[in-house]
């Protein structure tokens, strides 16, 4: 009896342990605190006001074209926003890029959630859409923030979406990983991300790590079967979940997928003189 009631006993303390820890290992905000790169000259910064009164903050780099195309990125939950704007501004041209920290991650205030990620986004897409007034509007999420840009896209009219190692949700790769845990009933934060785009029309490419530890193949080729749209689907060779951005290949993988979604939303874009990708490099 005694046996019993002390395997019940742990069994209760791990539960209630990863329940406690779940939005800090969720939102691993000390790990994206500071960033690593200097932004790029040209960005500013902006700050909007969500409902609730907090205050979020971002960057924006124009490119100096009337009504150019914008790309929201959405970066990893571990990657500081700041680098994010600093990757895809070395590797993008033709349109203006957007990044904003998550609710939570310093500077911005708040607390983050599922919820909050999602509200702000439409936020930031809608104070972006008035103030740039782009010709179409591109989602580029990584990781974690694919569930935010995927979300956005059912609720907004976004043109495409470029996924980098996206899953399906996170309440299944919990529901794998903590088999023994009733997941489903005590998560808080399940980013149901192939829900969100099931059936929806807009083109999707989707890139991929080759040896991705941290999300299970199988929760990508899920997402990718709940697609309307695929356009482009490539995985990296030699790539892990964190370490494919430090790849060479990772520019041409991104040139192939923004090239993907943007011949499905708008062709006319390809004929003009801005490339939409840069020789870029790391960074």
């Amino acid at each position: 009896m005694n046996l019993v009631l002390g395997g019940v006993l742990v069994y209760g303390l791990a539960v209630g342990g990863l329940y406690l820890l779940q939005d800090s290992l969720i939102f691993p905000r000390a790990v994206a605190s500071r960033p690593a790169y200097p932004l790029p000259a040209g960005t500013e910064r902006l700050s909007l006001r969500t409902a609730d009164g907090a205050t979020i903050v971002g960057s924006v780099l124009r490119r100096g074209e009337p009504h150019a195309p914008l790309l929201l990125g959405f970066p990893g939950n571990a990657w500081n926003a700041d680098d994010l704007m600093a990757f895809l501004a070395r590797r993008v041209g033709a349109f203006d890029i957007a990044v904003f920290h998550y609710r939570g991650y310093p500077p911005s205030e708040g607390e983050p959630s599922e919820a909050a990620l999602h509200a702000d986004a439409l936020l930031i897409h809608d104070a972006l859409v008035r103030r740039l007034e782009p010709r179409m509007v591109v989602g580029v999420g990584f990781s974690l923030g694919s569930a935010v840009a995927a979300r956005l896209a059912a609720q907004r009219p976004l043109r495409g979406l470029v996924l980098f190692t996206p899953f399906d949700s996170i309440e299944a790769i919990a529901s794998k990983r903590y088999f023994w845990v009733p997941v489903r009933r005590l998560l808080r934060h399940p980013f149901r991300t192939a829900e969100a785009l099931r059936g929806l029309a807009v083109p999707v490419a989707v890139v991929l790590a080759s040896d991705d530890r941290i999300v299970p193949r199988e929760r990508s080729e899920a997402l990718i079967e709940a697609l309307a749209w695929p356009v482009r689907v490539e995985t990296v060779p030699n790539s892990t979940h964190a370490g494919l951005y430090d790849l060479p290949a990772v520019d041409a993988a991104l040139h192939r997928a923004l090239h993907a979604v943007v011949t499905a939303a708008d062709p006319s874009l390809l004929h003009r003189d801005t490339p939409l990708t840069t020789s870029g490099g790391h960074g």
